[in-house]
């Protein structure tokens, strides 16, 4: 039997009950918002919350949640993040940390649903926030899975592998530009551009074809 898309989000859905308090975060570098709602998305808290992105700042986060849940009896708890860029992964990390429930909202369901509350696309953050709680309150999420160290590392080596084989291409494809620009006879003289000879050779006994650039020399065959 095949599993279909909206069993999935109806078993999300039904995971928040009457008793849990909807937090959405919209994230940024220095500074994030938060916005609290309950089940139905009706706002709960009087104003958002902005707080830095540091320890003293998820702290600040924390209490604030408590003092919702205490206010209007609500005894769970679940945190909607969207992930943008890097800046949410300290967070996301802390909040795991202390046993809280994280989710994930796609940045494209932000996106989508920033006309649901005023039919208006305008952009902000305590909207954005709240556009990711409602996000959360119908299922629009997934789960977030702490990653091991080792993994953490591992995915940031391959990143970085990539990086930089991307910008080895790129720079070699402008130094075959330059040498087709300024020395079009290059390949006659040597069958690799990246050999060693190409590099540190010796003119004294080959001819250089007419034109070439004397400080290149001997090539590679």
């Amino acid at each position: 039997m095949k599993f279909k898309q909206t069993d999935a989000q109806n078993q999300r859905i039904e995971q928040i009950t009457t008793s849990h308090l909807v937090v959405g975060i919209d994230m940024a570098k220095e500074t994030h918002v938060a916005l609290a709602t309950n089940f139905r998305g009706i706002v709960v808290s009087k104003r958002h919350l902005s707080f830095s992105n540091s320890i003293e700042g998820f702290e600040k986060l924390s209490r604030w949640m408590s003092e919702l849940q205490q206010k209007h009896r609500l005894k769970k708890l679940i945190i909607g993040i969207e992930p943008t860029g890097h800046y949410w992964f300290n967070l996301a990390n802390w909040l795991s940390y202390k046993g809280l429930h994280v989710v994930m909202v796609n940045p494209a369901t932000t996106k989508r649903n920033k006309e649901n509350r005023d039919n208006c696309p305008s952009k902000n953050d305590p909207k954005d926030a709240l556009v990711i709680a409602d996000a959360v309150s119908r299922g629009f999420y997934y789960e977030y899975t702490r990653q091991s160290l080792v993994f953490q590392r591992l995915r940031t080596m391959m990143s970085d592998r990539e990086f930089w084989v991307t910008n080895s291409i790129r720079l070699q494809n402008r130094i075959i530009r330059w040498l087709d620009i300024r020395f079009p006879e290059y390949p006659s003289v040597f069958k690799d551009w990246t050999c060693k000879r190409a590099i540190i050779g010796d003119t004294e006994d080959i001819p250089l074809p007419t034109g070439f650039a004397e400080v290149y020399s001997t090539g590679c065959y």
